[in-house]
């Protein structure tokens, strides 16, 4: 193959983050809704049922399906059937900065819910709806605590392929937990 046999199969090619594909796909929107006006933020508490952190505090979302047009769309679907509203009633979507981690692609969204008196949870995935003050948020200084990965090769693994065997300075990762 010939240099110029390259740059013609790549001519028109587009990036994408390696492995895009192999990545799950998932949206959530942060919802903000006026109570005796005043803007608060609303969440989620999961159900106990679900296999995926049951109990756990959290923002309507969920996996993208085959069906959605793109992140947004799967944002206000989801954020319908989990508070029971009508999609209409999830306005001025804005998208945030996504998240990249570990074989996954998280896309926030901001927006408002209309007609907030109308969220009827659905029980399969939501145990309970509660909101706070944004300014909650504004005023109040979370605690940070370090979540530490431990690097553990398989058994087999070939130390004598690395520089430094067995003693091979790993980049230990972590991820902040905010509270």
């Amino acid at each position: 193959m010939k240099k110029t046999d390259v740059f013609q199969l790549l001519r028109n090619r587009q990036s994408q983050l390696l492995g895009y594909n192999q990545y799950k796909k998932s949206a959530v929107l942060i919802p903000l809704i006026d109570i005796d006006n005043k803007t608060h933020i609303l969440f989620e508490v999961r159900s106990m049922t679900l296999r995926s952190q049951p109990g756990d505090i959290c923002f309507p979302g969920g996996r993208m399906d085959a069906t959605d047009e793109s992140p947004k769309h799967t944002a206000i679907r989801e954020t319908s059937e989990e508070l029971g509203i009508e999609q209409n009633h999830v306005t001025d979507v804005i998208p945030l900065d996504y998240y990249v981690g570990e074989q996954r692609i998280i896309y926030p969204f901001i927006g408002t819910i209309k007609h907030p008196e109308q969220i009827t949870p659905f029980s399969g995935e939501v145990a309970e709806i509660f909101t706070v003050p944004l300014d909650f948020f504004l005023t109040t200084k979370p605690k940070k605590y370090n979540v530490h990965f431990e690097v553990v090769p398989e058994e087999n693994f070939p130390f004598d392929q690395i520089v430094g065997g067995k003693d091979y300075n790993w980049h230990v990762q972590h991820i902040e937990e905010l509270f």
